[in-house]
């Protein structure tokens, strides 16, 4: 499963919501009415699947699917 699936899955269990309702230029709080404490929920989520950490100065600065997909690719391998 590429990254981008796997953010996408993520993001679609924790705002229960459908996966297909989602696209790489989903924005968190604008497309998918995702509120403060849903994208920390998601940050945590993504933190632990790829077992990485992502700062909260960094996770501000992420809003799409695309943002998250590329910032864990590039800081994962």
């Amino acid at each position: 499963m590429s990254v981008e699936a796997k953010v996408k899955e993520i993001m679609a269990e924790q705002l229960g919501i459908n996966e297909e309702d989602i696209s790489s230029d989903s924005s968190l709080a604008e497309d998918l009415g995702a509120d403060s404490l849903d994208v920390v929920e998601i940050v945590m989520a993504l933190e632990e699947e790829f077992e990485m950490e992502i700062s909260d100065s960094d996770a501000e600065k992420l809003d799409t699917v695309k943002d998250f997909s590329n910032f864990i690719s590039q800081r994962s391998c």
